[in-house]
């Protein structure tokens, strides 16, 4: 305040969601009354001991992860949410912004370096994968001291075009390759959604069977919530199926396991219920799931699909995974309004209420029967 030398300006307060609390104190406490319009103008400076008003300050506090801050400083905050980007929005972003401010930082021109629409496509989907830009504006950064260094080694009449082929010379073995036809080209698999604090990301869900006693085991570095969503799913399951086409006692002689790779990332919350569900029951009925098809929703006993958070972030998730249609939940129809236009021109967006409403949207039809060899008259 000294430093600024007035008694109203716009304070930040960056990442308040990592704080930490030690034998020092809780700075969340101390917060609480600098942030609380209703007595922060009697602020109390115990360093100095003096009284302070800081009635006339507009304090702006950043976060990535919601959960980490306490609800008491939770609810004196007016909360504003700002979504990850979309493709075309990291294309113009890039474009516009960093590849010009990379060039300048590293002292080169556009006759020494020229971005293609293509390289920057290339550098978004295979090297890339988060809700901003600061990897992105990392990579072109790595690009650019690719040429720089060549100048500086001699080769002074260097000229280089960043395509796509160029890109992936540079920078390497691409990092994310799209996998989803191979990981979900066979039945057991199926494609969630779900929310992380850096944005949206698609989520597989894996069931196998094996010969035993009815015993289910769920893995994938679950906790309660999300564990609890699996063993709703097979309940479910073992509840319709008359209506499934199965055998009332199908887990009698065998047991069930329900995965969710990528094991070293702790995963909660009940929106992976709907997709657990299709997974089972596509392992079951020797279904394959469609892979263009991706879906989030909570399951329950009664087979509603509940409402569920960060739809907006799903969206922008599968949409940059190249899934073509979403199953949400009805109760979530007005999160859409959120979705960018060039997202939802391309996304088919199915609302469903109900679960019976899944499976005929998300399995493929179930593969033919081969025909029966036809036995020659001679040979009877």
């Amino acid at each position: 305040m000294k430093k600024v030398g007035v008694k109203n300006p716009v304070m930040v307060l960056d990442e308040v969601d990592k704080m930490g609390v030690d034998l020092l104190g809780d700075p969340a406490a101390a917060l609480l009354e600098v942030l609380d319009p209703e007595q922060n103008s009697t602020f109390q400076d115990h360093y100095l001991d003096v009284p302070f008003d800081l009635s006339q300050i507009t304090f702006l506090c950043t976060a990535n992860n919601p959960d980490t801050i306490p609800p008491a400083l939770w609810d004196r905050l007016e909360v504003i949410e700002c979504p990850g980007y979309t493709r075309a929005e990291k294309l113009s972003i890039s474009t516009e912004f960093l590849c010009p401010k990379q060039l300048s930082a590293h002292g080169l021109t556009d006759e020494r370096l020229e971005f293609r629409r293509d390289g920057l496509e290339r550098i978004l989907d295979s090297y890339t994968r988060e809700a901003g830009v600061r990897g992105l504006e990392r990579e072109i950064g790595a690009v650019c001291r690719h040429v720089a260094m060549r100048i500086a080694e001699g080769e002074t009449d260097l000229s280089l075009v960043a395509d796509a082929d160029a890109v992936e010379k540079i920078l390497g073995a691409p990092r994310y390759l799209p996998d989803l036809a191979e990981r979900t080209s066979s039945p057991g698999v199926a494609t969630g959604l779900a929310w992380t604090p850096s944005g949206g990301d698609i989520l597989f869900i894996e069931a196998t069977s094996m010969p035993g006693h009815g015993q289910v085991m769920v893995t994938g570095n679950l906790k309660s919530v999300m564990s609890e969503s699996a063993a709703t799913a097979v309940s479910f399951v073992r509840s319709r199926a008359k209506q499934l086409g199965l055998d009332p006692e199908f887990l009698k002689t065998i047991d069930l396991h329900v995965h969710v790779p990528k094991g070293g990332t702790p995963k909660d919350g009940p929106s992976a219920g709907v997709t657990m569900y299709s997974a089972v029951a596509s392992l079951l009925l020797h279904c394959a799931v469609r892979k263009d098809v991706a879906m989030t929703g909570e399951l329950t006993l009664r087979g509603s699909v509940l409402p569920v958070g960060g739809i907006k972030e799903k969206l922008l998730a599968a949409h940059r995974a190249g899934i073509r249609e979403v199953l949400v939940p009805a109760r979530n129809e007005p999160d859409l309004e959120d979705i960018p236009k060039d997202v939802r021109d391309q996304l088919k967006v199915h609302l469903v209420r109900r679960v019976d409403e899944v499976l005929p949207l998300v399995l493929e039809a179930p593969p033919a029967a081969p025909p029966a060899p036809q036995v020659q008259a001679e040979e009877l």
